[in-house]
């Protein structure tokens, strides 16, 4: 049987002195990734998203980035289940300089744009990099 699971997340990112750096979340199985996890309840996407920054990445001080939504999708096991988790990943842009894991977490780095695309170890989530990165030139903010 397969499951279906919704998580949300952001793509965040900061400006340190006139450079972007994204942050990249190191998960317990050792993959680096942006924050996300599964919706709660009736939470609208962006809703998960903003609580997921703020838990997995202790930031509170950030804004969604209109007009940008991308998907990807990927299938694991767990307990006897196929599960076919979506994920829902927005932009958004860090006020704040520093991040705080939590437990869920061993590691994070803010990586500037080609050092992300080099570290992320899934291509959906690189791909969908490729095109926030697009999408924050585009706006210029």
């Amino acid at each position: 049987m397969t499951v279906e699971a919704t998580s949300a997340g952001a793509i965040l990112y900061r400006d340190t002195r006139g450079r972007r750096e994204y942050l990249l979340l190191k998960s317990r199985p050792g993959d680096w990734e942006f924050p996300k996890g599964g919706v709660e309840g009736d939470e609208e996407l962006q809703q998960t998203a903003i609580r997921e920054v703020q838990e997995e990445a202790g930031i509170s001080d950030f804004r969604l980035l209109d007009g940008f939504r991308e998907e990807y999708d990927y299938v694991f096991e767990a307990n006897g289940d196929r599960i076919h988790k979506t994920v829902h990943l927005f932009v958004a842009k860090s006020y704040e300089a520093s991040a705080e894991l939590s437990h869920e977490h061993r590691d994070h780095q803010w990586r500037d744009y080609q050092q992300a695309l080099n570290t992320i170890t899934q291509d959906g989530p690189r791909d969908i990099l490729r095109d926030a990165h697009e999408h924050i030139d585009e706006l210029d903010v």
